[in-house]
């Protein structure tokens, strides 16, 4: 876990961030200083390569994250502060992957993630080396991916958005909606109809209109 000296370092002031180009294509770098780190055994499915950079992994080319065992951290509390600042402005999406490795983690950790919110970074706990290098795995597999994949799939058909559309209110159920459907056929035609034509139909109380 030491830290070595980086004349990139101080510029926190820089336009852009300090990417290192895998020379093994589309590769996650890792900090020397991250060698013996046992996560580097549990990333999986993507490739990885030691390169000259500031965090200890390099996710992408506005993206990093930084490594911290608690147990280091209870022996060495400055450690992060100063990684966080040599970090600077560095990067757009900022990870700190916290390894959760002793039994009284509530204090730290909400340390920590004061610092981060801070410092613009996004705290992600890990409990295992197994977990923390499935999340770095994902975060570089998902680098060129859309929002779209992890979007909610909504059936763009009328019914099922209208269904969507009116079980959104309280009390409001799929049975609800069909009579409502079935009633007045369109959602403009539900929207203009009064209270008194509601409170006719089967199941719609004073408290549901």
């Amino acid at each position: 876990m030491s830290n070595p000296s980086h004349p990139a370092a101080s510029s926190s002031s820089r336009p852009g961030p300090p990417v290192v180009q895998p020379s093994s294509g589309n590769a996650i770098v890792v900090n020397p200083c991250q060698r013996l780190n046992p996560v580097l055994e549990c990333i999986r499915n993507v490739s990885k390569e030691f390169g000259d950079i500031i965090p200890d992994f390099q996710l992408g080319k506005t993206t990093c994250a930084l490594f911290l065992s608690l147990k280091y951290h209870r022996l060495h509390p400055e450690y992060v502060h100063q990684r966080i600042q040599r970090l600077g402005h560095a990067y757009t999406l900022r990870i700190l992957l916290l390894m959760c490795d002793i039994s009284e983690h509530q204090d730290p950790i909400r340390e920590i993630t004061k610092t981060c919110l801070i410092n613009n970074m996004t705290v992600i706990v890990a409990w295992t080396p197994e977990e923390a290098g499935m999340y770095l795995a994902t975060y570089k597999a998902f680098e060129h991916k859309s929002p779209d994949v992890i979007k909610e799939r909504v059936d763009r058909d009328y019914h099922a958005v209208l269904k969507a559309a009116l079980t959104s209110i309280n009390k409001v159920n799929s049975t609800d909606v069909e009579t409502l459907r079935t009633s007045f056929g369109s959602f403009a035609n539900i929207a203009k109809a009064s209270p008194e034509e509601l409170l006719k139909l089967p199941g719609f109380g004073q408290v549901k209109v």
